[in-house]
């Protein structure tokens, strides 16, 4: 096998390091940044005067930064400014078990230790929200009573105290409270229809029913209306697409607001991903609406207020990319901006609408060049059935995109997508010579409901059709060499590789799974106590009922544990010791079947990390794992070997 070489190898550090700066946000009183940046190998949370220089990196010597947090354990993914700019919330869980809890850091007082606001042993945050008639509070959904029961509770930002508003009884599985101070519960029926209800004083009242077919994960999104009579919502009722509605809290009527033509709301993928910017776009004081996402191929936004059209166009001239996170102060005047691209990430840029000017603030990857960086081309491939499958094809930079060795790299899930954007996983495995094929198979959300809709009962069966099919079209296309593929995902991807090498033993040589299920019973068997109501519509539907005799045996066959024997090509399994989506045994098992017939597996097991590797070192030993085995497996190069 001849190794490839394409030129200026960048390092695994280069691409999994932590960013310089990322994920700023503009005070609401629009003298502020915040953000998170690198201390001691872990992303931290930092702010800086708005109006001051701005040099490519933080100095500790610079008066004009100052970090509020102090974690060297893990880094800090998830914050947020309150209403009044006095303080910065942010999420913070234990090595991966994603008990949230809710932190509380004043930037006034920089030298303080942040404030857990929740401290509660084994509860997990599930979702905060602020509220215009209660300024110095933070309402928080929590389970401090009872693993499998949700609470909200009103949390004093000042004081810390904590005041109980309603209680879950085991009926209720997510919570909201209006401006107006209505209390809003969702609960799920045994078919899985999802039901809206006011709880007062005087009991509770139906507002609406929700199918659970067309709505899984709950009503995404849900966001009160500023008087506090509605909720603006994500909806297909009577559509393929999903559009965004007003839904009256007195009546329930659906009254249509904004829709795309051809485009779904880009409600789940934000939902489940803090990287993604959510879908409407909401004043950070008053809550009024501003705009809202779409998105296909690229993202369209839809200005829905007067004066944020006028701002939209003028952020939309500083990139080519596409507008994610934006935040305003209070006026909507100053603005701090980041843009999806897929090879300059995030470049993030201040505006104020006032005098017209824009600055660029940062690159958070300021030592990666884009044009050493390989395009993301978006791709559409037909399925044996006849669905049109959105695909993304990344070819090396200098290479002739011939016969290449071609990792197929597949998202979790499955209700998830994969977009056009920067991913430093994609930027490493092209830079070492592979070309990268992205599949957004049936299952995939975001492309209307009938093609989420088309995976129930489809678990390694039309689902992997749909990945091998890509695959034939890469090599009918003259990308992919067919003996040099290989498959890679985590989560539900981690599965579907498994799947490759189990169902398909002869199309793959070798498989990668990261933190992914091997056994569908199991997986379903093991939901944690505080979700397992709300996965009727996902797991429930989609995958089966393993209290079922007949349904647990169909599931066992479309696990990979099953078919373990069948595998022949090298496997590396990675996963967190920690993980509580999809437990450690998935790939414990596999490793010991594997071994015990004396078939090729290496097993990464972090004993720090959980479902997701956060830290900066998790993820370098992770990659550097990874292109070693793919090194020996399929070819490509690993700088430090030549």
């Amino acid at each position: 096998m001849t190794a490839i070489a394409p030129p200026d190898p960048i390092t695994v550090e280069a691409f999994f390091a932590p960013p310089t700066r990322i994920d700023a946000r503009i005070s609401p009183d629009g003298t502020t940044v915040a953000y998170l940046g690198p201390w001691r190998d872990r992303l931290n949370v930092f702010v800086r005067d708005l109006d001051s220089d701005w040099p490519d990196a933080d100095s500790p010597d610079d008066l004009a930064t100052r970090r509020l947090t102090s974690d060297d354990h893990r880094s800090i993914d998830t914050f947020f400014w309150s209403p009044d700019s006095r303080y910065l919330l942010h999420l913070q869980d234990a090595d991966g078990d994603e008990n949230h809890h809710l932190m509380r850091v004043d930037p006034a007082r920089p030298d303080e230790p942040a404030v857990d606001l929740t401290p509660a042993p084994g509860a997990r945050v599930l979702g905060s929200q602020f509220c215009a008639d209660r300024p110095t509070s933070v309402f928080v959904q929590l389970n401090p009573r009872r693993p499998d029961l949700i609470d909200l509770i009103e949390i004093d930002l000042v004081t810390g105290l904590s005041t109980p508003v309603a209680e879950s009884t085991g009926d209720t599985i997510a919570w909201l409270r209006t401006p107006s101070g209505r209390v809003l519960g969702i609960g799920i029926a045994e078919d899985g229809t999802q039901l809206l209800s006011e709880h007062a004083e005087d009991g509770i009242r139906a507002i609406g029913r929700f199918s659970g077919l067309d709505h899984p994960f709950g009503l995404l999104p849900c966001v009160p209306t500023p008087d506090g009579s509605g909720l603006w919502i994500g909806s297909p009722r009577g559509s393929d697409r999903t559009r965004l509605v007003r839904l009256d809290l007195d009546t329930g009527e659906e009254i249509g607001v904004d829709s795309h033509p051809v485009f779904d709301l880009d409600a789940q993928r934000p939902a489940v991903d803090p990287r993604f910017a959510p879908p409407l776009i909401v004043h950070p004081v008053t809550g009024a609406l501003l705009g809202a996402r779409y998105l296909g191929e690229r993202q369209v936004i839809h200005a829905l207020d007067p004066h944020f059209a006028e701002v939209l166009p003028r952020l939309a001239e500083l990139s080519d990319g596409d507008l994610a996170h934006a935040s305003c102060d209070d006026t909507a005047r100053r603005w701090v901006v980041d843009f999806t691209h897929d090879r300059d990430h995030r470049v993030t840029w201040s505006y104020d609408h006032d005098t017209g000017t824009a600055r660029r603030l940062f690159r958070p990857h300021a030592h990666l060049d884009p044009d050493r960086l390989a395009p993301v081309i978006p791709v559409t491939v037909r399925s044996r059935d006849g669905l049109d499958l959105p695909c993304h094809l990344t070819l090396p930079v200098g290479v002739e995109p011939r016969d290449l060795p071609t990792v197929v790299l597949l998202h979790g899930g499955p209700w998830y997508r994969d977009s056009w954007g920067y991913d430093p996983e994609v930027q490493l495995l092209a830079n070492r010579g592979y070309a990268v094929l992205q599949v957004n198979f049936r299952g995939s959300t975001g492309y209307g409901k009938a093609f989420t809709q088309a995976a129930i009962g489809e678990f390694a069966g039309r689902m992997h059709d749909d990945v091998i099919d890509a695959l034939d079209w890469a090599i009918a296309q003259g990308y992919t060499d067919r003996d040099r593929v290989a498959i890679f995902g985590s989560s539900y991807g981690g599965y579907a590789a498994l799947v490759g090498a189990a169902f398909t033993p002869g199309r793959f040589a070798a498989a990668i799974s990261y933190t992914g299920m091997s056994d569908l019973v199991d997986l379903t068997q093991r939901v944690v106590p505080v979700a397992r109501k709300a996965v009727v519509n996902s797991y429930g539907r989609y995958i089966g009922d393993p209290g079922d005799p007949a349904q647990a045996a169909d599931m066992l066959a479309r696990s990979p544990i099953s078919r373990v024997d069948d595998i022949t090509a090298p496997v590396l399994l990675i996963h967190g010791a920690n993980d509580v989506r999809v437990h450690r045994s998935n790939s414990d098992r596999i490793a010991e079947a594997l071994r015990a017939r004396g078939a090729e597996v290496e097993y990464l097991l972090n004993e720090r990390e959980g479902h997701w590797f956060v830290n900066p070192d998790s993820n370098i030993e992770l990659y550097r794992t990874l292109e070693r085995f793919l090194a020996r497996h399929l070819g490509g190069r690993v700088p430090d070997e030549g």
